[in-house]
């Protein structure tokens, strides 16, 4: 068995042994509002949950050179984002949203996908998801060096649910209806597969 001390390699290096090995990681597909009403839309699959009293989840959101993501510079500045499940029907628009666009251009445009209007915060969603969260900023942290974080790490508290009729029965979500995708490395994802049961001990 390999052996290896993270420091002794390259960030890239490291980023491939973690999204080789942690897998597979659910995405979600975040939208934010800049300064300017910009509706911005991305997906980061170092996303998980943090709590479920009270809701919470968590992004990881790395920065590139030093510099940090729209989503973000938006979350940090509004306090209010939307999360949404990706699934087999909208995996394909969401993945155009991952192209690097100018700050007053939105990822949304791209798409086929369409905003639906909020309960709760002011940033949109889109309709497509079948599940959709919104959050507001929780608390977050720079992470990595202290004159150069790596990440954005975000705990966002939820604080209203959107969750398509057909999905949701009995206070449970189907997760054959939901049909959520995850990411695996590369350029590869991975559909929900054989579902199997074993009894938790008493």
């Amino acid at each position: 068995m390999l052996s290896i001390d993270p420091t002794s390699i390259s960030e890239r290096e490291n980023y491939k042994f973690l999204i080789g090995s942690i897998i597979p990681r659910p995405i979600a597909f975040v939208t934010t509002l800049s300064e300017d009403g910009v509706l911005n839309g991305a997906p980061f699959s170092y996303f998980n949950i943090v709590s479920s009293n009270p809701p919470m989840i968590s992004l990881s959101i790395q920065r590139s050179q030093g510099e940090q993501k729209d989503t973000a510079r938006n979350i940090l500045k509004n306090n209010e984002f939307v999360v949404h499940i990706v699934d087999e029907q909208n995996v394909e628009e969401i993945n155009k949203t991952a192209a690097t666009l100018p700050r007053n251009q939105s990822e949304i445009e791209l798409t086929g996908l369409t905003s639906a209007e909020s309960v709760r915060i002011s940033v949109p969603g889109v309709k497509e998801a079948k599940v959709r969260l919104e959050c507001v900023l929780e608390q977050s942290l720079e992470l990595g060096g202290v004159n150069s974080p790596g990440c954005d790490f975000i705990i966002g508290r939820v604080v209203q649910y959107h969750i398509k009729d057909d999905i949701y029965e009995n206070g449970r979500i189907d997760p054959r209806g939901l049909a959520a995708v995850s990411r695996l490395a590369g350029a590869n994802y991975a559909k929900i597969g054989e579902i199997f049961e074993i009894e938790r001990p008493k």
